[in-house]
């Protein structure tokens, strides 16, 4: 079974300007995971970074983990094969370490990523998913149970904005008990948020076009979180969650109504 390097690089909301040269800097620093996917409308971009790197012989194509991720609008079965074949194509690869189900709702199919009604809210297909896909996972928001649940049953689980981000002002990263833990191990609020799902055994995709950051974040393997630290970080849970796509909500398949 092929193992998932524990630490990508997030390419969300990196413009495609940016992201050929965050993804240079990232496999020169070396990293060997890339976390893709159709709607983030980059994969060309990410690809000619990747595709570089192979030609000047830096890394080898069977040494990276590359993901990318099938999109609402193409859940249909007969779109699904399309849909991959189009990231390969974007992507200029032969093949997927992981095609994921990006969110678990199925979209009508058409030009507009996001088919809304004269209401603004999203047009469901008659899909339904059987699958599963990353989540968004930081202290305030662990995901404990679902975690657990997932564990269990022997489930990998991607944890995607682990650095938390803005909303009603909150910003993680600014945490008064996070601050003290990345000042105790001398390490940066951001390092302490990764190592912490490292911890938990997640994969953690943290984003960053910024050559300082990226090498920031994957220089997380050279210290460790003590138990009081960990339980620190668990004890700070708010159930607040960043991206709820709060058009999506009259979906029959819609997430975030169930438990966890």
């Amino acid at each position: 079974m092929e193992k998932i390097p524990m630490v990508g690089l997030g390419t969300w909301k990196a413009s495609p300007g940016e992201v050929i040269d965050a993804v240079k800097v990232a496999i020169n620093l070396g990293y060997r995971h890339f976390d893709c996917a159709y709607l983030y409308h980059n994969e060309s971009e990410v690809g000619m970074g990747i595709n570089e790197k192979i030609r000047e012989g830096v890394v080898k194509r069977d040494e990276l983990f590359v993901v990318s991720k099938l999109w609402c609008t193409c859940h249909k079965k007969s779109l699904v094969r399309t849909a991959c074949i189009n990231s390969l194509a974007a992507l200029n690869l032969n093949y997927l370490d992981l095609y994921l189900i990006h969110w678990p709702m199925g979209f009508k199919p058409g030009e507009k990523d996001v088919p809304l009604d004269h209401s603004g809210k999203v047009i469901p297909s008659h899909t339904s998913f059987l699958d599963t896909w990353e989540i968004e996972c930081h202290p305030y928001l662990n995901q404990k149970n679902l975690i657990d649940f997932c564990h269990k049953r022997n489930v990998s689980v991607t944890a995607y904005r682990p650095l938390g981000g803005s909303r009603d002002g909150v910003h993680l990263m600014d945490d008064i008990i996070i601050r003290r833990i990345a000042k105790k191990h001398g390490k940066s609020p951001a390092q302490i948020l990764i190592r912490f799902q490292i911890q938990r055994n997640l994969i953690v995709i943290p984003k960053s076009v910024t050559p300082s950051r990226i090498r920031e974040n994957i220089q997380v393997f050279d210290f460790e979180l003590t138990e009081k630290d960990m339980e620190e970080l668990l004890s700070l849970d708010k159930n607040l969650r960043l991206a709820t796509f709060p058009t999506t909500e009259n979906h029959k398949d819609y997430p975030f109504h169930i438990e966890y």
